[in-house]
């Protein structure tokens, strides 16, 4: 891993914004490789428009092989229990103590890279659809920033006359939500009254759905129910929540394979943390969940291991994770014990699924919302629609099993193994009754945090909100007492820049907060009472 752009001049980018003047040329070459053409020459052709829409499709998961291995496979893949690294880091992450440069990149990086592109698109544009794509990519980046910090600049960054500005006051969580819900009602509303136009007029300039907007209203329907999903524990947002979630379903949302979100790219560059560095492993987390329930999609998603322990001779040959939070003596003598997620250079990036939304079906039904189908069908559906994606077969027995449940964690280096039995006893079988209300919760949970991989940012999200799946704790907490071991960390604190850069707003967001600046403070919809542990 090499972080080559300090966070210092990052920032100093964001100058340029102040004074409306046009990307400098290190700014446009940070995502080059991944669409050839720099923006000059798209320019020259007349698709300026298109290179925003690009840039701003290139950070909802990041294309960039450094800021997407801070971002999802270092911070988020780390805190959801899917990705555990392999290298000899004592400060990282997953342990709670990053670098200060680590601690730029979910918050600073993907700010000062969205809005250049986003202000690039509102001077160079008044076509609608161009701009309500553009609204809705950034609502889709900005989301996933919200829900790692809390409070951020948000409806504040451009102003009633146009001008941008990254040194504002935050808007607090609910603010930032409520804001969204509006942007993606009114980005729906552009979509519907343009459904009739032909996907030739954006297939250059979308690598997601190659110009068809039927699809990105799902989309936007989608990323409505998922945010809505989210306020399910805050007391005064349950009627909205429930609200928006029917409204988006009855609209539509995704329910097939055939409009997932993916975006297609010439090189998959986030292939090379996995594959060339082997920074990163699974964790063993997802690992144990899967081994215990003999899980058919795991050839489709790892790779497997075969390890001998020369003490013990002790044999592990099949799937095997690594746990998370560790110190890592020996890289060398670590990344050949774990398994690696399957993933190339001709991979997409998976932003969202139709399995991932019949989940989020499945519990609002399970919550006595019109979710258009019952609770039990629409979780089996969502089994189903995950063995499809993967091409995996056995889907209706696996459906089927009321018995197998997760393993306890098996380390191959048999260092780390969790002698105290696995983390949760959740079968798969859906139980009926309402008495079942909170196992049959866990179980949509679970099931959809498998089926997400390995969507950091949004498993890790889920986790926080209902507490599953159960995960294991860190082994290293090195936060000094301002995280709990047993509820895990819970939110991304500021870096260091908005303290030099901007004090006196960076000031008011710990205000709103409503805590300390550290990750053991809960977010605005972080509200369900801890479990014991």
């Amino acid at each position: 891993m090499k972080h080559t752009t300090s966070i210092i001049k990052l920032f100093s980018l964001a100058l340029f914004v102040l004074v409306g003047t046009a990307c400098i040329d290190n700014f446009d070459k940070i995502n080059q490789k991944d669409y050839q053409v720099d923006k000059e020459e798209l320019g020259r052709e007349g698709y300026n428009v298109g290179a925003s829409l690009k840039g701003l499709q290139g950070l909802v998961i990041p294309t960039e092989e450094h800021l997407y291995q801070f971002v999802e496979a270092l911070a988020a893949g780390a805190f959801s229990g899917y990705i555990g690294c392999t290298v000899e880091w004592t400060a990282k992450f997953e342990t709670y103590n990053p670098p200060t440069d680590w601690q730029e990149a979910p918050f600073s990086d993907l700010i000062t890279r969205t809005y250049p592109f986003y202000r690039d698109l509102l001077d160079e544009t008044e076509d609608p659809v161009a701009l309500a794509l553009g609204k809705l990519l950034r609502v889709t980046i900005m989301h996933r920033v919200t829900d790692m910090y809390g409070p951020i600049p948000y409806s504040k960054i451009i102003s009633k006359t146009g001008e941008v500005s990254l040194t504002v006051p935050y808007d607090s969580q609910e603010e930032v939500y409520k804001q969204m819900f509006k942007e993606l009602d009114e980005v729906s509303d552009v979509l519907k009254e343009n459904l009739n136009l032909s996907t030739e007029a954006f297939r250059k300039f979308d690598d997601v759905y190659q110009g068809d907007l039927s699809k990105w209203l799902k989309f936007t329907n989608s990323l409505k129910l998922r945010m809505a999903m989210r306020l399910t524990y805050v007391p005064e947002m349950k009627e909205e929540a429930r609200r928006i979630a029917e409204e988006a379903v009855t609209a539509g949302v995704i329910t097939q394979n055939a409009d997932n979100a993916f975006l297609k790219v010439e090189e998959n560059r986030a292939a090379m943390v996995f594959n060339n560095w082997n920074d990163q492993r699974v964790g063993g987390d997802i690992i144990s969940y899967m081994n215990g329930y003999k899980d058919p999609r795991r050839e489709k998603m790892f790779t497997t291991v075969k390890v001998t322990d020369q003490e013990t001779w002790m044999e592990v040959d099949g799937y095997a994770g690594i746990r998370i939070g560790i110190d890592v003596v020996s890289k060398d003598e670590m990344i050949g014990a774990y398994s690696k997620p399957i993933i190339t250079s001709a991979s997409p990036y998976m932003w969202m699924n139709a399995a991932e939304i019949t989940f989020l079906r499945a519990e609002g039904a399970l919550r006595g919302w019109n979710m258009g189908g019952e609770a039990k069908d629409l979780y089996n559906q969502a089994i189903v629609l995950s063995f499809e994606q993967y091409g995996a077969t056995g889907a209706d027995a696996y459906i089927a099993n009321a018995t197998d449940m997760p393993q306890a964690y098996d380390d191959p280096k048999y260092e780390y193994t969790d002698y105290e039995g696995p983390r949760s006893t959740i079968t798969i079988a859906w139980e009926e009754g309402d008495n079942y209300f909170e196992r049959n919760l866990e179980r949509i949970i679970t099931q959809k945090w498998i089926a997400n991989f390995p969507l950091g940012v949004e498993a890790w999200s889920e986790y926080r909100r209902t507490g599953y799946p159960h995960l294991l704790p860190v082994i290293k907490n090195k936060s000094g007492g301002a995280i709990d071991t047993d509820h895990m960390i819970r939110r991304l604190w500021y870096p260091p820049i908005e303290y030099s850069e901007n004090l006196s707003n960076i000031k008011l967001a710990i205000g709103i907060l409503g805590g300390p600046d550290n990750g053991g403070t809960r977010l605005w919809w972080d509200k369900k009472p801890y479990a014991n542990p």
